[in-house]
């Protein structure tokens, strides 16, 4: 912390004596977003007389500031205007006041939506914004989010995809940590599909997508950060959303919102949501064919239906004590459930010989909770309202507990008995960190240290039916295994700003150490490393508009708790799955060149490169000699991924607009099975088109197409597929309730999701059956009119050091 202290206070008094004075007469100020404080470029200022006579007119800079000099003697309106923005004006009085200077400093301008006769736009805000770090998508100003929930939206935000089984994708790539407002949050860490299909887009502000993370934030996350802002604009009063929806027949009833209430210096916001979803009964074929001198195939038939519960409640409470000291907090807790029944009828033959057959039934629970809290203190500076600095402390945990209960019937040369499989997963960690920032002119620097300490562990048993009809602990396939990490951190970055040229440098070390321990078997891993992760981007502001960026980060993919866990799952007995406790870090190198343009046509296009030569992928070996199947992680292969996203969104005619959101990406992998090389390559691609049309009388419609061209592995890959939407809205009391419904793939019933895996001695097809016909309705309530957002803390704990599974 010294050493950072010290690079800081040396650039201040190198950069504060190169500020310039203003001569003559003059009037200096910064303009910034009144919700987001980010400085606002190509603003116009004009100047003009008290007789409204115009003297001068200019642009803001990179950074938001500008300057008029040389001013005559007299009283000035100073007009401050964007599109998208309420204009204000200034009254500046040097006969008066006998100024010389006017310093206005921080001038806030209020995003707005501007109507004429209230039906046709003629200024509204943008969609897609870019900055040098991150794309920003505003749900807010999309139509569409009135009837949709967030897990749906992303298809439409730029490098966000989702995939055959609705996992989100960012660059086609499955490896990345989700924020919410800018802090990690326990509702995303086991399943954040599961929450957000639950929760209402309405309650959601935007969503950034942030491929090249400065380095403030923790270096995991190999494709980079989601952040989802949910926070509500807030002045004294209150106001919030509620949204009710119901699917059938896949999907089921929910319940979500937020609300927000502001009082003098104290605020307050939260938001929740409850659902029930429904997996009607499907069915899925595996078929592995073995080969070399002894072929057999293996066919099983499944059929399976299930039923989830999603629950989540998130709040945010700030507290200004004075201009000087700010003190914010959150809360969020979360829990699931989950009931799964499936029949599954097995065959293994030899030459048309039947070896061996079996029906399994499988019942199968699941529940988990987490829950994390925070508290920040906010300390400011009188000598410099650029200066601030942060103290933070969090404290997260969670649990998950699968229990699966297993019967044999209808055996022929099957002699494993009936058995019982459970497993408890629980995590917690503490985080503290220090974090200073100071704006010096046009220069920011950010430095900051952080610590993190994580206790993982699980219990895992196997019981079986004995002789006696009693289920016995099978101790040889039972363990306990606790994992602890440590993870220490420094970072420091720098942001330059020029009128049409922004860099920022940065570099971030963090030391790993981590300490696992078999209790059953008692024997113990231990890993201790050291990363040094640099960052750089440059953004150039065109005319018209338009942007572009070039940026370069390292990033790392550390291995969670389901990675490291060596539970083996045995509920398929043909096929086992497990973690390893062995696997290493991952660290990838990413380069990417963006362009965007904000007119009557928004586009946004990024060309990518990311290479990988010790990715972690998930690799399946055959075992002859007992016929089953084992699939674990491993740092056995390399990955490179060229790849182009692109945005685009454009008017039809005055009342009709279409857009289009997609990802195209080459992808090449090698790995090493069991000593064997194995690589694949190919290409993917993800296309989103999405058009809407406003009708009479409030009334809208909305369509979309999705095109999955599949993914790719070391050992195989999955098939495309296509989806459609067709639906209907209307706002019954003006921007206050709103009803929508919608249809996906009215005339196909199911979607069959294939997946392909082999190596020199099998080949193996897995046909999954997915329900794909939906029908949803949606209510959708807003109450209150505020202004001002709820103040938080401009720093705060990101652990995003965590991510899920690697791969492509």
């Amino acid at each position: 912390m010294k050493f950072l202290m010290l690079i800081i206070t040396c650039f201040s008094f190198g950069v504060q004596a190169q500020n310039t004075e203003v001569t003559g007469f003059g009037i200096r100020g910064k303009v910034v977003d009144s919700v987001s404080r980010r400085p606002l470029d190509f603003v116009t200022v004009s100047l003009k007389t008290d007789n409204e006579a115009s003297v001068r007119t200019a642009q803001t800079n990179a950074d938001g500031t500008f300057v008029f000099q040389t001013l005559p003697l007299a009283k000035y309106i100073l007009k401050v205007a964007s599109v998208g923005y309420s204009p204000k004006s200034l009254t500046i009085d040097f006969v008066s006041n006998g100024l010389k200077v006017k310093d206005l400093g921080t001038i806030n301008l209020i995003a707005v939506s501007s109507h004429l006769k209230e039906v046709v736009v003629t200024a509204s805000k943008p969609l897609v914004s870019q900055e040098i770090d991150r794309i920003s998508y505003d749900l807010q100003a999309d139509p569409e989010s009135k009837g949709q929930n967030v897990l749906q939206m992303m298809r439409k935000v730029p490098l966000l995809s989702l995939d055959a089984d609705d996992n989100i994708q960012l660059q086609g790539n499955s490896n990345y940590k989700i924020l919410v407002n800018g802090r990690p949050s326990s509702m995303m860490e086991r399943s954040p599909k599961d929450i957000l299909r639950s929760m209402p887009a309405t309650s959601i502000q935007r969503i950034e997508v942030i491929t090249n993370p400065p380095a403030k934030y923790d270096a995991e996350g190999l494709a980079g950060i989601i952040n989802i802002i949910t926070s509500k604009k807030l002045d004294n009063g209150y106001n919030g959303s509620v949204n009710a929806s119901y699917g059938l027949p896949s999907g089921g009833p929910g319940v979500g919102g937020s609300a927000g209430m502001k009082q003098g210096k104290f605020g307050v916001s939260i938001y929740g949501g409850i659902s029930d979803h429904n997996n009607p009964a499907t069915e899925s074929l595996t078929r592995r064919r073995v080969l070399g001198a002894e072929p057999s195939v293996l066919n099983q038939n499944s059929r399976s239906e299930g039923d989830s519960r999603n629950a989540y409640l998130g709040s945010e409470l700030s507290l200004e004590i004075d201009s000087l000291h700010l003190i914010s907090a959150q809360f969020n807790i979360n829990g699931n459930r989950s009931e799964t029944e499936s029949a599954q009828r097995s065959g293994l033959t030899e030459s048309d010989e039947i070896l061996q057959a079996y029906r399994l039934d499988n019942r199968r629970n699941g529940r988990g909770n987490g829950m994390d809290a925070g508290l920040n203190f906010q300390l400011g500076f009188k000598s410099s309202k650029n200066r601030l600095l942060t103290f933070s402390y969090r404290y997260y945990r969670f649990s998950d507990r699968q229990n699966s209960n297993l019967l044999v019937s209808e055996r022929m040369n099957f002699f494993n008995p009936d058995y019982r499989q459970n497993n408890l997963s629980r995590s917690s960690e503490q985080t503290l960190q220090v974090d200073y920032v100071h704006d010096i002119g046009k220069l920011n620097i950010e430095g900051g240290v952080k610590a993190i300490f994580r206790d993982n562990n699980t219990d895992f048993g196997y019981d079986s039916l004995n002789t006696e009809g009693v289920f016995a602990r099978d101790y040889s396939r039972t363990n306990q295994y606790n994992n602890t990490q440590k993870v220490l951190s420094g970072y420091n970055s720098y942001q330059y700003s020029l009128k049409s040229w922004s860099f920022k440098v940065g570099f971030r070390v963090e030391q790993t150490i981590v300490d696992a321990d078999f209790v059953s078997s008692d024997t113990q891993v231990k890993q201790n490393y050291f990363n040094l992760l640099p960052s750089l981007a440059v953004n150039r502001k065109l005319k018209n508009n338009s942007t572009i960026n070039l940026a370069f980060s390292q990033r790392i993919q550390r291995p969670g708790v389901f990675e490291l866990n060596p539970f083996v799952d045995r509920s398929n007995p043909a096929f086992e799955t497990s973690g390893n406790p062995e696997i290493k870090p991952v660290l990838i190198n990413s380069y990417q060149f963006s362009y965007s343009l904000q007119k009557k046509i928004s586009l946004y296009l990024s060309a990518s490169y990311m290479y990988s030569n010790t990715m972690m992928f998930r690799v399946s070996s055959y075992d002859s000699v007992t016929n089953v199947t084992r699939s674990t992680p491993k740092n056995t292969g390399s990955a490179r991924l060229p790849g182009l996203n692109y945005n685009v969104r454009f008017p039809l005619t005055k009342k009709g607009d279409l857009s289009f959101n997609g990802w195209l990406g080459y992808g090449m992998v090698k790995g090493v099975n069991n000593g064997i090389r194995v690589k694949n390559e190919g290409l993917m691609h993800r296309m989103n088109v999405s058009a809407g049309y406003r009708l009479e009388n409030s009334w809208k419609l909305n369509g979309g197409l999705y095109w999955y061209g599949g993914n790719i592995s070391p050992q195989g890959r999955s098939n495309s597929y296509i989806s459609s939407s067709l639906g209907i809205q209307k706002d019954l009391v003006k921007n206050k309730l709103a009803f929508s419904a919608s249809a996906s793939n009215p005339f196909t019933k199911y979607r069959n999701n294939r997946q392909e895996i082999s190596d020199p001695n099998f080949i193996q097809v897995n046909d999954n059956q997915v329900y794909f016909r939906a029908y949803n309705f949606n209510i959708n309530y807003r109450f209150g009119k505020l202004k001002e957002v709820l103040k938080k803390n401009k720093r705060g704990i990101k652990n995003d050091d965590v991510s899920g599974g690697g791969g492509l």
